[in-house]
């Protein structure tokens, strides 16, 4: 709208938790929990947080982004995505799956202070 001013951050310091862990042996899926209602309302309207950036991110194809979803009562955004190979196997680099986050931290959000 004109008149709003904001500024743009980066996803690690718009949040509490950032974490992925195995949901099954074929998927992993991301909690990304806000830590003001702001920045998770900035998150929800953004372009930069959606099924498409998260494949493109991840160097998946947009069907393997097999859940998004905002979770307005605990300000979060979760998300599942497939796995290229199944938990534990031969040349699978992750097992648990919980270290599979880190490409999330650098996406930069719109804030703007009207939020």
């Amino acid at each position: 709208m004109a008149g709003e001013t904001g500024t743009t951050m980066k996803l690690r310091d718009m949040a509490t938790t950032i974490r992925s862990k195995n949901a099954g042996v074929d998927h992993v899926t991301f909690d990304i929990i806000f830590r003001e209602p702001r920045y998770y309302e900035a998150a929800k309207r953004s372009e930069a947080l959606t099924p498409q950036r998260i494949a493109e991110l991840y160097h998946i194809p947009v069907e393997d982004v097999v859940s998004f979803a905002a979770f307005d009562p605990a300000q979060a955004i979760k998300f599942t995505i497939r796995r290229r190979r199944p938990a534990g196997s031969p040349g699978e680099p992750d097992a648990f799956g919980s270290q599979m986050y880190p490409p999330l931290f650098g996406i930069e959000i719109a804030v703007n202070d009207a939020d």
